[in-house]
């Protein structure tokens, strides 16, 4: 159960719609769910309260989980959300959650997979997502993906490295109407610093493993967006394109919008 479900809820108590014994047999299931597996013992266990709380439904993890255990936790998900959000996920594990919930989806380059039911998707804030390079993409989209997929209106703006800056620098104006930009880059990593030089609202910084050896598999270009000497940037793990959503979906969230924005 979300925010949104417990104000509506809410409402039909106070508007007499619903009575108080029903509202309250709607709040009686436990906070989490236990996922047991084949050999019996519990395998997971799954936060139904994470959206209340967080404003968004626990997200599924799959790297080092096995086909089936995320087939099981995303049903168990699904069981009192409409929304289930899974990444680095594999084809495997797509196949063994299609096999169980037939209106899932795979997004190959994200790596995600995606169950929306909702009547309406929110779409507040804006937030831009800037890629270096086209061998970035795979995790800008991760970070695009996910954070339309929690709420937020978002435009991509892919492959405006530093490497041709006059590419970025043309996109000003696009950059300067976001709430928060995301931008991600491998390499040395320089593109946050430049677009938090253009822009009076935060920047996700998110580096990648892109590069040569120097690079060290994206070490490089973290250090660089830890020390920028821009200010406003807030700097990621390596390919951590949703946690760079999450962040920006908080950002945007209603708590922290002008009302005029929050309303949008």
């Amino acid at each position: 159960m979300d925010r949104s479900q417990i104000s509506s809820l809410l409402a039909a108590v106070a508007a007499g719609e619903t009575s108080i014994e029903d509202a309250l047999a709607s709040f009686a299931v436990d906070p989490f769910a236990t996922v047991t597996g084949e050999t019996g013992h519990p395998e997971a266990r799954v936060d139904h309260h994470r959206a209340l709380r967080c404003g968004f439904a626990e997200v599924v993890f799959c790297q080092g989980k096995t086909p089936e255990q995320v087939a099981s936790v995303a049903r168990e998900i699904l069981d009192r959300s409409d929304v289930l959000l899974a990444t680095r996920a594999t084809p495997e594990h797509f196949q063994a959650v299609a096999r169980k919930i037939e209106d899932a989806r795979w997004l190959e380059t994200p790596k995600l997979i995606v169950v929306d039911r909702r009547a309406e998707r929110p779409t507040r804030g804006h937030v831009v997502v800037a890629s270096g390079g086209t061998a970035d993409v795979p995790v800008a989209e991760e970070a695009a993906a996910c954070a339309e997929i929690m709420g937020c209106r978002v435009t991509r703006l892919f492959d405006v490295g530093v490497a041709g800056v006059h590419r970025v620098l043309s996109q000003a104006e696009l950059l300067r109407s976001a709430r928060v930009v995301i931008a991600v880059a491998g390499m040395e990593g320089a593109l946050p610093s430049v677009v938090a030089g253009l822009v009076d609202v935060p920047v996700v910084a998110v580096p990648t493993s892109v590069g040569y050896g120097a690079n060290f598999g994206g070490v490089s270009a973290l250090l660089t967006m830890l020390n920028s000497c821009a200010g406003g940037i807030g700097v990621m793990n390596i390919d951590n394109g949703y946690g760079a959503a999450v962040l920006a979906s908080r950002i945007n969230s209603p708590g922290w919008l002008p009302a005029a924005e929050s309303d949008a």
